[in-house]
C-alpha cells in the first residue's frame, strides 16, 4: 500500500497569526496528529499535558499534547496534536479526518470526502 500525505495547517487558538504549515502523512492507524516539537514551539503551543499511546510494537509512551486548530482540504476541526520528536514525520490522524468527513479511499490511497460528516445515534 502507499502512502497518503496532505498539507495541513497547524493554528495557536490563542493567538491565530501564528501557523505552522506541513506535509502530513495521513495516518489512519493513529487517533490523534503528530507534529515536531519545534514547530508547535515555534507558533507558541505549549504542552497542555501528558498522554499514553500505544505503538504498533505494543509498546506504551508518554507524550506531551496540546490542543490546535488543525486544517486541511478547505476543512478545520480542534484537535489534540502531539509534540513529536525533533525530525518526526508529521502524521495526520484518524480523529481528525473523521471529525470533518474525510476517509481515505483504500483502493487508490486517497482521501475523499464523504456527503456528509458522520452523526450516529442521533434521531
Amino acid at each position: 500500500m502507499g502512502a497518503t500525505h496532505v498539507t495541513v495547517r497547524i493554528t495557536n487558538p490563542a493567538d491565530p497569526n501564528r501557523v505552522w504549515e506541513g506535509l502530513f502523512l495521513v495516518d489512519t492507524g493513529a487517533t490523534d496528529s503528530l507534529a515536531p516539537r519545534q514547530h508547535l514551539e515555534a507558533i507558541g503551543l505549549k504542552p497542555e499535558g501528558k498522554r499514553v499511546y500505544e505503538l504498533a510494537d505494543g509498546s506504551e509512551i508518554s507524550v506531551d499534547v496540546a490542543v490546535a486548530k488543525i486544517e486541511f482540504m478547505g476543512e478545520f476541526v480542534g484537535g489534540t496534536i502531539i509534540f513529536g520528536e525533533a525530525g518526526a514525520e508529521p502524521l495526520l490522524g484518524v480523529t481528525a479526518l473523521e471529525s470533518v468527513g474525510i476517509e481515505v479511499d483504500p483502493l487508490n490511497q486517497q482521501l475523499k470526502r464523504l456527503p456528509a460528516v458522520r452523526l450516529k445515534g442521533l434521531a
